[in-house]
């Protein structure tokens, strides 16, 4: 008999938290002196970590009702987990843990669970509908710690058995959650309890698959012999076992518990270099419920796990550091080349590129990033220029309506206000670091010598950057904007933060219809490869398949492109986007002056309101939505 088509492939159940890591390594944590901001707990991981491989999946949790909990669903919507099992407790707080990087083996954390939002989930709080629309249930070994969660997970694993779901248990032990263990003993991972391991034992018949390390094993078993313990866990439950070996791998015992861990079944290992064993666990469990659910034999499903734990122990943060699927297939047809993960280029942008967040198929952005065009207007002054681009927002804002597919350029020295109104809001936000008109390229002040102010900068916001280069330029002018565009690159990457590289060579020289395409190719030749590319509108369509194909050889992950407009009239604006939308790699346009260049100089001049310059705004930048809207519909149907 088949079983019925499910919506969601995985439900995890139990730990939320805020994971607060040290950026610094190789210290206390006492001395840490900064932090990354990554959702954590083993279930929220794994959730996140599957979703990366292409599994269906949800998770069962509380957070709190406040900011903490509200980054927490988010992530998870932009990982593309199901939250509808992620309860707000309106009087707990969500857990939060503060972790740092010692050493391959040290890693001090402490966490912050008292009374937090996930240990007040309950029975109430499992909803028969939502669990039957899974293929499995994994559940981890905290929420067994408390009669209250335990009695949550319980009656999601007996909901499971009722519908014919898989079901599996990470132990994950952690002996200060069960309240063996000081708060600073956070890093510790093994302690003798018999009064845990009876209640363990008491679940163990309701799982399918139980994962462990040899000392989760040795928990669940009762004895320190591994042999002895496995053995133990064999005797109340009939679940496939996979024991956990570090370097050595990992074993799948499906039936009776041989004399050695090598008798097991195994995948085959990694030799990388060990940088953070944190959340490493995590990783493995994704890649193994990824081949287990996809039906694989244990050796290849501990292939994919064996993957997934190296590139969590060789990268910072524990969900950051897991594969996509396109990721993990690229890792296992290419293999190791460097053993330090995080320092290969190619398999780092293959990370990048395919675990960026957002559907960005359409781009209409409303670029009001101009400085020293509305500088040069009758009537300008940097507050007044300041109050305007909080006008160019509040019309972008008015024809977004709260759609996805609009967004904004603007700079933080004139429009800092906007960039602050901005956030949150849903649109796009790119933001200039380019000091105006400059070639050779300088970058603005407020990044200091050293690219640090990007540090300051939210994550939702790209790094803009123009650079008039043109293949003729001579050998010092090419070599310091090359310079520059490199280290603002590597900035970037290192702040988290996406980049938008914009190119004008017809400012510099002459061009032809191949000319952005050899700048194009002269930049991801020095190792840049921006998230998106903006371009000026050329006149061929030979010009666009060429600087298309030049991106596509390079970057088959790019965002995309957007045209700018040069200030050019609508009508011929509106021929450019024509032109440019029977190609599928052009998102739509970034276009500024030909929005608001007339409401600019009416209202600087005081001859417009507010009113009358936001009506005036909206109606041309909506107009020009329209007209890509309907290029991009008409460049679809002749394709």
């Amino acid at each position: 008999m088949s079983q019925p088509a499910r919506a969601l492939d995985v439900i995890t159940i139990g730990r939320s938290s805020v994971d607060l890591y040290g950026a610094q390594v190789g210290g206390r944590l006492e001395d840490m002196g900064s932090f990354q901001k990554y959702i954590g707990g083993s279930p929220t991981n794994m959730a996140a970590g599957t979703a990366r491989l292409g599994l269906r999946s949800a998770l069962i949790t509380r957070v709190g009702d406040e900011h903490m909990g509200r980054f927490i669903r988010e992530e998870l919507a932009r990982e593309g987990v199901d939250v509808r099992g992620v309860k707000t407790d309106p009087e707990r707080l969500t857990a939060l843990v503060l972790l740092g990087i010692r050493d391959e083996t040290q890693f001090p954390l402490i966490f912050y669970r008292e009374n937090c939002a996930d240990m007040a989930l309950c029975e109430a709080d499992i909803d028969e509908g939502f669990i039957a629309e899974a293929r499995s249930v994994v559940a981890t070994g905290t929420h067994l710690s408390h009669p209250r969660t335990e009695a949550a997970v319980i009656k999601a694993l007996a909901l499971a058995r009722k519908h014919g779901l898989q079901t599996a248990l990470d132990i994950d032990y952690r002996p200060n959650l069960w309240g063996l263990a000081g708060h600073g003993a956070g890093e510790s991972r093994f302690i003798e309890s018999a009064a845990v391991t009876a209640k363990l034992q008491s679940t163990l018949h309701y799982f399918d698959l139980i994962v462990g390390t040899e000392e989760e094993f040795h928990i669940a078993g009762g004895t320190t012999d591994t042999i002895a313990a496995l053995r133990a866990v064999r005797k109340v439950s009939k679940a496939t076992l996979v024991c956990k070996r570090g370097p050595m791998g990992a074993v799948a015992f499906t039936g009776a518990i041989p004399d050695s861990l090598d008798e097991g079944e195994s995948g085959p290992g990694f030799p990388i270099e060990v940088f953070n064993v944190l959340g490493a666990g995590d990783g493995f469990m994704s890649g193994l419920l990824k081949g287990w659910l996809d039906g694989e034999p244990w050796p290849v499903a501990l292939k994919y796990a064996n993957a997934c734990g190296a590139f969590a122990v060789s990268r910072h943060g524990c969900t950051p550091a897991y594969p996509s699927w396109e990721e993990l297939q690229f890792f296992l047809k290419r293999g190791v080349v460097e053993k330090a993960l995080r320092k290969d280029a190619a398999l780092e942008q293959v990370h990048w590129a395919t675990n960026r967040h957002r559907d960005l198929s359409t781009m209409r952005v409303f670029a009001f990033d101009h400085r020293m065009q509305l500088e040069a207007m009758e009537g300008a002054t940097p507050a007044k220029i300041g109050a305007f681009k909080e006008l160019c927002l509040k019309a972008a804002l008015t024809v977004a309506d709260g759609q996805p597919g609009h967004g904004i350029l603007c700079d933080a020295r004139l429009g800092r206000q906007a960039l602050y109104a901005a956030a949150g809001t849903g649109l796009w936000i790119g933001r200039p670091v380019e000091w105006p008109g400059s070639r050779p390229l300088t970058l603005e002040p407020e990044l200091g010598p050293d690219f640090g102010g990007l540090q300051e900068w939210p994550l939702e916001h790209v790094v803009k950057v123009l650079c008039f280069y043109h293949p003729d330029d001579d050998a010092a002018t090419k070599a310091r904007q090359e310079e520059t565009v490199l280290r603002l690159f590597h900035a970037c990457r290192r702040n988290r933060l996406e980049m938008l590289l914009e190119i004008i060579p017809s400012k510099v020289g002459p061009v032809d219809d191949m000319t952005s395409a050899k700048v194009i190719e002269r930049f991801y030749d020095l190792g840049v490869y921006p998230d998106w590319w903006k371009l000026e509108p050329f006149a061929t369509d030979a010009a666009w398949a060429n600087a298309c194909a030049a991106i596509t050889a390079r970057d088959s992950h790019v965002r995309g492109i957007v045209v700018l407009g040069l200030d050019a009239p609508e009508d011929q604006l509106a021929a450019s986007l024509a032109l440019a939308a029977r190609h599928d790699l052009v998102k739509g346009f970034a276009v500024g002056r030909t929005i608001f260049a007339d409401a600019a100089r009416g209202w600087l001049a005081g001859e417009l309101s507010d009113g009358a310059a936001v009506a005036m705004m909206v109606e041309r930048y909506s107009r020009l939505c329209t007209i890509w809207d309907k290029a991009r519909a008409k460049g679809e149907i002749a394709a």
